[in-house]
């Protein structure tokens, strides 16, 4: 290696090599500096403004707990509050969770707020997915993925799936860990197990990367990065992460790379795909998303290289729908469960009562999408856990004209409007005084049916034209996985094993869930 000469070329090595250490000492410095006074102020102020810098020595001061420290702030100003920019970002941001301003953003004046161009830049990773469309792209994409999400071929398609990978995949790998007594990260487990089946949902082929020797797969590695990556934009002036990534240093470079690997392996199903196509191997009934968009004659409408980056956006958009969401969901689901043993009580008495006996009990139970609908209070305990523990905990809107909120709060163009829904589970004023409280029986009215309630106050898969198509598959496959573990498996947390939510795009614990795996007694 050679080193610099000069003091210039030392600054410029130094910089180059070390961004993340300069990014930190400065903000070590700056919150130390400021941090007495704003102590002092927190108590009796909910956000503390410094000329310049703005609101964020705030944000970097609780960026380890971001959500907490959302709940408190939206709680102390009645669900909306302004935050404040520094000078390099020169743009404010209204977060809310108050469900008129969010039925006002998503559905009454759904128009006024679209994704911007703030969205795309911080999310363009994705290309121009459904995620980050709007207008006809949006429509286009949001329709396809619609006819195809409701047709009876996906569906057959999405039960066979989901039943093949945890009878070769997720039981094998749980019933390895009860005979030999040892202990697993269950958010791992769950995470591998809807990596594989969101990509033979998507593109058609299980990686198998919930296998008992648990291997490292490049795809998944890069999306973890990647994800991580974006996040990290969230946290510093825009100015400064476009800056370290045209120089392609610290979480900039770790994207770039994350990306490259991402856009390899999409690059070669599609390749594989019409190899198969040329050679009528694509099973008929057996129809993935990609194979559905090359079948879908948008070829002709477009030239090769549009085409084939709508093939990459439009499918990677919908495995990251899938992907992280059901594992994050369905880990905190199995915490709460196992912390509160009535809960687990009334799960098995219902499986029990509406499972038809089997000639040989010793094999493990797996349930399909037949016996699902009868579940209610399994159906309640995860619209509870994704009330309290949601697995995309915020969102953003950009703003197209000025207006005012019902709250009160103007909003213009520039300005960003951040939702927090994992805030609006914690507020007494739209859950009740035990809004805090695991109460699966919320859900289930005097009848023992479930209850609705409305997409702006139960926002887990959020509301208007941009509600989650895939809700009703989302939940199908959470119930199945769900009662199939819970029949054949009991899970005990360690204890003193830590449990907090991570600071992240999507809602996973930040030390994972480490359980002890034992049969269950039925």
């Amino acid at each position: 290696m050679d080193f610099p000469s000069s003091l210039m070329d030392s600054l410029t090595f130094f910089l180059s090599c070390y961004p993340e250490i300069l990014l930190a000492m400065a903000s070590f410095i700056f919150i130390h500096l400021v941090g007495h006074t704003l102590t002092m102020n927190r108590k009796n102020t909910v956000l503390v403004y410094w000329p310049i810098v703005g609101m964020i020595p705030s944000l970097l001061r609780n960026i380890n707990r971001l959500h907490d420290w959302s709940v408190e702030n939206l709680r102390k100003s009645r669900g909306t509050f302004l935050f404040s920019s520094d000078l390099l970002t020169i743009m404010d941001t209204v977060v809310t969770c108050d469900p008129a301003n969010l039925n006002h953003i998503l559905n009454t004046n759904f128009s006024n707020f679209p994704k911007g161009s703030e969205f795309y830049d911080k999310f363009d990773f994705l290309g121009n997915g459904i995620f980050n469309a709007d207008l006809d792209s949006w429509k286009l994409q949001r329709h396809l993925a619609h006819t195809h999400l409701t047709s009876p071929k996906f569906r057959r398609y999405l039960a066979k799936t989901s039943r093949e990978i945890m009878e070769k995949g997720l039981l094998p790998v749980l019933s390895n860990v009860t005979h030999l007594g040892g202990v697993i990260d269950l958010q791992d487990v769950l995470l591998r197990f809807t990596f594989d089946s969101s990509c033979a949902l998507i593109w058609g082929i299980n990686p198998r990367c919930l296998s008992i020797d648990f291997p490292v797969v490049p795809l998944q590695r890069a999306m973890d990065d990647a994800e991580e990556a974006i996040f990290a934009r969230y946290t510093v002036p825009s100015s400064v992460w476009m800056a370290l990534r045209w120089l392609n240093l610290g979480m900039e470079k770790k994207l770039a790379k994350a990306r490259a690997t991402v856009d390899h392996f999409i690059a070669k199903y599609i390749s594989n795909r019409r190899e198969e196509q040329k050679e009528s191997k694509v099973i008929e009934e057996e129809k993935d998303f990609l194979t559905f968009f090359m079948e879908s004659k948008l070829e002709e409408e477009m030239d090769r290289m549009k085409y084939e980056k709508f093939l990459r956006d439009a499918t990677l958009n919908l495995f990251i729908a899938s992907r992280g969401t059901t594992s994050a969901t369905l880990t905190w689901f199995f915490w709460l469960v196992s912390i509160n043993p009535n809960v687990e009580t009334k799960i098995l008495d219902e499986l029990k009562e509406n499972s038809p006996k089997t000639k040989d009990s010793s094999e493990p139970r797996v349930y399909d999408t037949t016996l699902l609908n009868r579940l209610v209070f399994l159906h309640a305990s995860l619209l509870e856990t994704l009330r309290l523990y949601p697995p995309v905990p915020f969102d953003q809107k950009g703003v197209k004209r000025q207006e005012i909120l019902p709250s009160g709060h103007e909003v213009r163009p520039g300005n960003l409007v951040l939702y927090s829904i994992y805030a609006m589970g914690r507020m007494e004023w739209i859950w009740g005084e035990d809004c805090s409280e695991f109460k699966p029986e919320r859900w289930i009215s005097e009848k023992g049916r479930l209850k609705f309630e409305p997409p702006c106050k139960f926002l887990a898969f959020n509301a208007g034209p941009r509600i989650c198509l895939g809700k009703d598959m989302a939940l199908t496959q959470m119930k199945a996985i769900a009662a199939t573990v819970l029949y054949n498996f009991h899970f005990e947390v360690l204890e003193g094993h830590p449990i907090a939510p991570r600071t992240a795009l999507l809602l996973f614990m930040k030390h994972g869930l480490k359980v002890r795996v034992k049969e269950q007694c039925v």
